[in-house]
């Protein structure tokens, strides 16, 4: 059985193809998934068994308790031998047993420093290069100083975020072994003054997930109180679990709504472990200063030395225009920018604008030019009859208040040609949902973030970069330091307030990853 943990152990020193598939040269006994870097391993130590007689059994045992921890970072410890060894007579040499227990190691701890799942597999534009590790040289260290067990939990994302995940998985574990909560019946919309048992269902789920305070979840008068109406505490409960789930907090439940109060707790912690496995998928080192955009949350945050200094609200893709998930450095960024309209988005988009309204080609800034280079008048062209296969013209916008790109673009160089930038319709940020792009990330208070970039640029202080966009004419600022881009996809955000906030799944990608998770691995028969 195939496991996808393809790119990540590959980087991490384990041989792709003796780890996720059964090798010529496996063991008969066992599936061996990590063959050859457990022969480098006992090539480290010439042979000698490791984790059976006398003198390695508390090794054996330490192992074990961390297999049966896996389930705390949201991994199946069934995947690493446990039956196996938990029931192994650990002060009788046996090499059967080592080479599993080798196995057990190395696996699980491939899985924790770069992931179970292959991250091209479930996103294909995924750049960020792997954690990378020596594990045969590390498992021999982590025996030789008795710390089989805090070596693989020091392997794990070492990040605040991926620490509230675990919390939070542990959190809703306890809530679905105590029976879960209650689900609120398809019915029409609810909203503020209607009644019915359904609204019931609704006061008491929203008192489970803490979004309904017990005070006015339980007056103390029950003729004041009537918990099949939806009175203005239920309405500011709901709209707060909406804003939580980055939904319009419109205080109804509509079909998107209540698709999100019945999922129940189970489908959270499989939500929790798909987040849980994409922070095991970055690097160790996002940069020292870097930008990461969470294109589920609709945010940008601008950290540095590990700390939020600056938070932005940020428009994403639309569904049948996703904007990809990848990583990039950013080395420059453009003020009062031209925007060279991709050919993609002139025939999709401007070229139906142009025919219905050809005095718009003028009046937004376009330049219209034509193969041989030249600027041609769009007053002198028949749009009706441009083709839109073979296009024959490209087409630009002058900086300016109209300019598609606004005042800046922040530029990072990658093949999707997706980019951070100022935009027009700036009232689009009063949207909770805000999927409106086509694929690039629109940035609220774009100078500001600007001012940030360029801090180690000491050339453009924020007052001449401010001179400049008055100014009109574009500029490119050069940056001293590059500043790493990340672009995720997460759909259970570290929270301060809550630890955990859940957010919803806007491109349905959560499904494919926890699908590939749950996929069965190679067990020992």
């Amino acid at each position: 059985m195939r496991i996808l943990i393809a790119t990540g152990l590959a980087a991490a020193g384990l041989a792709a193809a003796s780890l996720w598939s059964a090798p010529a040269a496996a063991s008969a006994e066992f599936d061996c998934r990590a063959c050859e870097t457990s022969q480098r391993f006992y090539d480290l130590r010439a042979g000698a068994l490791s984790w059976t007689g006398p003198a390695n059994a508390h090794h054996l045992g330490a192992l074990v308790s961390a297999v049966e921890a896996a389930g705390r970072h949201g991994l199946r410890s069934s995947d690493y031998h446990l039956a196996a060894l938990a029931a192994a007579d650990a002060q009788a040499p046996d090499e059967r047993i080592d080479r599993l227990a080798t196995d057990a190691y190395i696996t699980l701890a491939a899985h924790l420093h770069t992931g179970r799942v292959d991250p091209v597999s479930i996103e294909p534009n995924w750049t960020a290069l792997p954690r990378e590790r020596d594990l045969a040289a590390y498992l021999d260290a982590a025996l030789t100083q008795d710390a089989v067990k805090d070596s693989l939990e020091a392997l794990a994302p070492a990040s605040d975020s991926y620490r509230r995940l675990m919390g939070a998985l542990e959190h809703y574990r306890s809530l679905e072994a105590a029976g879960g909560w209650t689900q609120v019946d398809a019915g029409p919309v609810l909203r503020l003054d209607e009644q019915g048992p359904r609204v019931a269902q609704l006061r008491t789920l929203l008192t489970a997930t803490g979004d309904l305070p017990e005070a006015d979840a339980e007056a103390d008068d029950p003729e004041l109180s009537d918990p099949e109406l939806f009175d203005e505490s239920l309405d500011a409960a709901l709209r707060r679990f909406q804003r939580r789930l980055s939904l319009e907090p419109d205080g109804v439940v509509g079909a998107r709504t209540l698709a999100q109060l019945n999922i129940t707790t189970q489908q959270r912690i499989d939500q929790i472990r798909a987040n849980m496995e994409r922070w095991r998928w970055l690097p160790e080192d996002l940069g020292e200063r870097h930008i990461r955009v969470n294109i589920a949350d609709f945010s940008l945050e601008a950290r540095a030395g590990g700390v939020v200094e600056q938070r932005h609200e940020v428009i994403v893709g639309r569904l049948f225009r996703r904007t990809p998930v990848f990583s990039a450095s950013m080395t420059y960024f453009v003020l009062n920018p031209w925007w060279e309209t991709p050919v993609s988005l002139t025939v999709r988009d401007k070229l139906p604008a142009f025919r219905n309204d050809p005095g718009s080609v003028e009046r937004l800034g376009f330049q219209v030019i034509d193969r041989q280079g030249q600027l041609v008048d769009p007053s002198t062209i028949d749009w009706q009859s441009v083709p839109a296969q073979n296009f024959p013209y490209r087409v630009r916008q002058a900086p300016g208040p109209l300019n598609a790109l606004g005042v800046v673009k922040f530029m990072f160089p990658n093949r999707h040609n997706v980019y951070i930038h100022d935009t027009p319709t700036r009232g689009l940020f009063a949207r909770v949902r805000r999927d409106f792009s086509s694929g690039c990330i629109r940035v609220q208070d774009p100078m500001r973030l600007a001012d940030w970039v360029a801090a180690e640029t000491p050339a453009f202080t924020p007052e001449r970069m401010r001179q400049i966009v008055a100014g009109g004419a574009e500029t490119r600022v050069s940056l001293s330091r590059p500043v790493m881009v990340h672009i995720l996809y997460l759909t259970a955000v570290s929270d301060a307030e809550t630890g955990v906030r859940f957010v919803d799944d806007l491109y349905e990608r959560d499904g494919g990853l926890i699908a590939a998770l749950d996929a069965t691995a190679p067990r020992v028969e």
